[in-house]
């Protein structure tokens, strides 16, 4: 659904597709039931990544990036989903700033953002380059070693607890390894059955509502939502 983007008074993420970590920041604003609409990227089309309507919002042409409501650029999923956190404090997506779970939870979103996604930019370019590029065996090896040492390090600290930060589901980290975990096994880098932990809570994310909705929007199929979604905005409509 195409809307004609006329105010600010909801909030505009801009995702990319196929596999983006932007998958998690649409997951968090079903969570928070905030009203936003969506802004699709292609990342295998030069075009869209390129679009000048983007690169107005973030030069570097990456996502996810949030227009807020009065059409500041937020960037950084990071950042991002701390922001959905603070907008929606019913939601339960954050901790009090002080508390123990709040610098668990900013630890264990640091964690996944940083060492756990870039574990995977090796793949990624290595399933870019060209089939005959020598560096690919290297590249994926990288990736291998980098992944199955984060898996290991999710397994410990999933012991004695269900979720990552907190004692529900609804938590930013919980948003974020649904949108990273779910590319090990598709990208043939581990087998999540020898972290239990790690493979039953994604196993549990997956049937999250929310997550489904996410699933949805990024493979363009019919999807509803329990949350604010007002339906997509195409980048000539942004500004």
């Amino acid at each position: 659904m195409e809307t004609k983007l006329e105010s600010h008074l909801d909030t505009t993420l801009i995702y990319s597709v196929p596999f983006g970590c932007s998958f998690a920041s649409i997951v968090a604003l079903e969570w928070s039931t905030l009203p936003y609409r969506l802004a699709r990227i292609e990342a295998r089309d030069p075009a869209s990544k390129q679009h000048p309507a983007f690169l107005a919002i973030n030069p570097l042409g990456q996502t996810p990036a949030l227009l807020q409501d009065d059409g500041t650029p937020l960037l950084e999923s990071m950042a991002i989903l701390l922001h959905i956190a603070a907008r929606a404090p019913q939601a339960g997506l954050g901790f009090a700033p002080g508390t123990r779970a709040y610098d668990r939870q900013n630890s264990v979103l640091s964690f996944l953002h940083t060492t756990f996604h870039s574990a995977f930019m090796p793949a990624f370019q290595a399933a870019r380059a060209p089939e005959d590029d020598h560096r690919i065996a290297v590249w994926r090896e990288m990736a291998i070693d980098k992944v199955g040492k984060s898996l290991a390090h999710l397994e410990h600290l999933l012991e004695n607890r269900d979720w990552l930060a907190g004692t529900d589901k609804t938590g930013l980290a919980d948003a974020y390894f649904a949108a990273t975990a779910r590319w090990v096994e598709p990208l043939a880098l581990a087998r999540l059955s020898d972290t239990p932990r790690v493979a039953n809570l994604l196993t549990r994310l997956q049937q999250e509502p929310a997550v489904q909705f996410a699933h949805a929007i990024e493979h363009g199929l019919p999807a509803t939502s329990q949350g604010g979604f007002l339906g997509h905005v195409a980048l000539d409509q942004l500004g």
